[in-house]
């Protein structure tokens, strides 16, 4: 796909709006249609349904609202993730089949489901997702950070300082986890804790001052500074790592994509890719 790397995230953000974001995210697009080998219907236009017969066609997952790894505009798929998944299964012996969306919650369902093949969504790699899916070698690291206003007079420098703040994050992310740890602490009540869709409505949010803060993985949170009236106050350290999810019996696909990896790092791609979305 080509991507043009001085796109208006801005623009991107006013245009669409919380509300548009939220009916993009909500439900699982074509989860009873796909078979996992490529032929599931899906409702983007990006499916290529001419592959030769002895060539398997992957089906890739990914959720938008997560710039700059994946997002829409003006209803285009775009991102690092997007860009990176197809020059990998460019580079091996596989179709590309085009993309499913889905809220990232419902990703693991939908791979497990047989629905797509691979997940291309920022996911970290866990023990606890170890459990239900396989990944590939790690692709790109990151912490984690807290997002503030940027017309906050008292920023916040630490956790502690966080208390008496409301919270939120996107569901089933490292971001909730974290905020799960404040929890935990002691440091704020469950009832100030947010769950979002997607991290543009969490950011959106912020902005318009209906919470404090919004954890969430530090490059997204750089580009929502770039495009909103918001700003890092502070990082945490964990040093995760994303991977592309696998089906656990799928060895054959791990290994291609793991070795497309491995082409794309060669070759330069993957340094370009880094440059375009994060540089």
């Amino acid at each position: 796909m080509e991507s043009d790397p001085t796109l208006d995230r801005r623009s991107y953000l006013s245009a669409v709006g919380a509300a548009g974001l939220a009916a993009g995210a909500a439900g699982c697009v074509g989860l009873d249609d796909g078979n996992g080998d490529g032929n599931g219907d899906g409702n983007d236009d990006d499916s290529d349904d001419d592959s030769d017969d002895d060539t398997r066609t992957i089906v890739a997952g990914t959720a938008p609202g997560f710039p700059p790894f994946e997002f829409r505009q003006d209803g285009e798929l775009l991102g690092f993730d997007i860009d990176l998944t197809e020059a990998v299964i460019e580079r091996s012996d596989y179709e590309f089949g085009g993309w499913e969306t889905f809220e990232f919650d419902s990703l693991i369902p939908a791979l497990q489901n047989g629905n797509i093949d691979v997940i291309a969504a920022a996911m970290t790699i866990e023990d606890e997702r170890r459990e239900q899916i396989a990944f590939s070698d790690a692709y790109y690291e990151a912490d984690q950070s807290v997002l503030v206003r940027s017309d906050d007079d008292d920023l916040p420098q630490s956790r502690e300082d966080l208390s008496g703040s409301i919270v939120g994050a996107q569901g089933g992310t490292t971001g909730e986890n974290e905020v799960d740890r404040l929890i935990d602490d002691g440091i704020i009540p469950e009832s100030d804790k947010n769950v979002y869709d997607n991290y543009t409505l969490a950011a959106t949010d912020l902005e318009n001052g209906n919470i404090d803060a919004v954890v969430v993985d530090v490059p997204v949170a750089r580009t929502f500074s770039e495009d909103l009236a918001v700003e890092v106050a502070f990082e945490i350290e964990t040093g995760e790592e994303y991977g592309f999810g696998i089906r656990q019996d799928d060895e054959e696909l791990v290994a291609a994509v793991n070795d497309g990896l491995e082409a794309v790092t060669d070759d330069g791609t993957y340094n370009d890719l880094v440059a375009e979305w994060f540089e």
